[in-house]
């Protein structure tokens, strides 16, 4: 029970940290790409990161075993880590996020009419 439980946790977790990371690597090339200046700073990076990894961690780690874990099939030596499923939701679930991060980063200085471009003041 209890290995199916780490196991589910690990799986969560990566599931979410891939998420998270891919979407601030491509958030932060194709800004720079864009707008020949990173959206994200070294600074602000580090601090996504360490709130993310921090937290998910903790919530997806401390979840208690059930009895339903003993209810399906093990899993299999061979079976990689990450499933078809974990990459569709990745990509979907990051797509969805780079959607809002690049509309709010383009279109949200022209929206709520603060000057500059990107949302800088000039």
């Amino acid at each position: 029970m209890w290995g199916r439980n780490v196991y589910d946790s690990i799986s969560k977790f990566l599931q979410f940290q891939l998420t998270v990371n891919v979407v601030a690597v491509v958030v932060a090339f194709t800004g720079a790409c864009i707008t020949q200046d990173s959206p994200l700073k070294a600074v602000q990076m580090l601090w996504v990161n360490l709130i993310m990894d921090t937290f998910a961690s903790l919530a997806l780690a401390t979840e208690p075993p059930t009895e339903a874990l003993l209810l399906r099939k093990p899993y299999g030596r061979n079976k990689p880590l990450i499933s078809r499923t974990m990459l569709k939701n990745i990509l979907g679930h990051a797509a969805y996020q780079l959607v809002i991060i690049f509309t709010l980063l383009f279109v949200g200085a022209w929206t709520w009419g603060t000057p500059g471009r990107c949302g800088e003041r000039s």
